[in-house]
């Protein structure tokens, strides 16, 4: 049974994937609607006398020339900076709130260092109804091995609130009952809500949660004809607030897509993003990444005067994006503690066949995965490991 479940849910995050690979061609807009006769990757460039054949050919090669060339473009459209008073990054309201933050955050660690044996008695309490729930010292939640010291981290709360009251939250959030959890950030108006609704619908057990920073894009997604909340919670989130709480607890998801919402993010901005959304995965959880890759055909169309700082641009839209290397998404998502799994640079030549136009488009797409825990308790007090490990 157990190896059924495991099956059964790799091949979820497999199917998964090939959402990602449909969300950027939809984002990509290419020039014609219709199914490509061969499966997206497969199409290779083999004669160059066809090249204008196809919308699209997998797995381009650059030749040091191509590369040379993109660089020197990246250089040149970057030369002229946006002067920082016109980027209107952080607006300078949003800036004194967040040292308000940082100074009640330092207020926060000493009031919790003075409280530590408050903090005690309410781990005791926790311990209680993990054993009552669960039974024994180390305890197992949707599968995986919690210990002491990692319940304690679960649901650790330094503001010292009622017990009681945590726990009720905790049990009551949307998809509490689900065995599986994906979360989608930035689902925009739910380009891939739908398609991975269609297939958790066939997998009982599933639950779906999607945010976006516009409230009129959750809107869109939850007046969908297919939504439901039984198996999808849709809700307006800025994962560059650090304070907002998600609603639902840490280490609950089993898969995370981030797909084109990293590059929008103030590069200063990104690591915390990332760090935050790996609390939320469960151990051995998995990330799934994808975004746009340095000296994208994208990057190299921007004009002089739309560059911010090295790699990163404004649109005309005033929207941002960045250009990322995949060096640079391995160090980030590592930092936040979780493991390569897959990392590649995906190079793609896009025609406009009418035009007779060749656009290299370059796109990073990376797996990452939380370690699974190891337990901190003894060996007479757990041997239990995580089922589909």
């Amino acid at each position: 049974n157990c190896v059924f479940r495991s099956l059964n849910k790799m091949n979820i995050v497999t199917r998964l994937s090939a959402l990602c690979l449909r969300k950027s061609k939809m984002q990509q807009r290419h020039q014609s609607s219709r199914r490509p006769a061969v499966p997206l990757g497969s199409r290779i460039l083999t004669d160059p006398s066809k090249v204008f054949e196809h919308n699209m050919w997998d797995h381009m090669q650059w030749s040091q020339e191509e590369e040379e060339s993109a660089k020197e473009k990246a250089a040149e459209n970057s030369v002229v900076k946006v002067q920082w008073e016109d980027q209107e990054i952080l607006p300078e309201k949003r800036r004194e709130e967040l040292k308000t933050e940082d100074r009640s955050s330092e207020n926060t660690k000493i009031n919790s260092t003075n409280s530590f044996s408050h903090k005690n008695e309410i781990l005791e309490e926790r311990e209680k109804y993990w054993k009552k729930n669960y039974g024994g010292g180390s305890t197992s939640v949707q599968g995986y091995v919690y210990n002491k010291k990692q319940a304690k981290s679960l649901t650790d709360n330094p503001q010292g609130e009622n017990c009681g009251e945590e726990l009720d939250r905790l049990e009551s959030f949307p998809g509490s009952d689900a065995a599986y959890r994906i979360l989608e950030v930035g689902c925009g108006a739910g380009n891939s809500v739908f398609p991975i609704l269609n297939v958790l619908c066939k997998t009982p057990g599933t639950f779906l949660y999607c945010c976006d920073f516009a409230s009129g894009a959750v809107e869109l997604v939850k007046s969908h004809s297919s939504y439901n909340s039984a198996w999808c919670s849709a809700f307006v989130h800025d994962v560059c607030d650090d304070a907002l709480p998600y609603p639902f607890p840490d280490e609950i998801l089993d898969v995370i897509l981030l797909v084109f919402v990293l590059s929008t993010i103030h590069p200063d901005r990104m690591q915390g993003v990332v760090n935050r959304l790996a609390k939320l995965l469960k151990p051995g959880g998995m990330l799934l990444f994808r975004d746009y890759g340095r000296y994208d055909t994208a990057q190299l169309r921007f004009k002089k005067g739309h560059c911010l700082s090295e790699n990163f641009y404004v649109r005309g839209d005033g929207t941002r994006v960045y250009f990322f290397t995949k060096d640079e998404v391995r160090n980030m998502f590592n930092l936040a503690g979780l493991t390569e799994v897959q990392n590649l640079v995906d190079r793609r030549l896009q025609v406009n066949r009418k035009k007779k136009v060749k656009m290299q488009r370059v796109w990073i797409q990376s797996k990452f995965q939380k370690p699974l825990l190891l337990s901190l308790n003894t060996p007479e007090e757990t041997t239990e490991r995580h089922p589909y490990s």
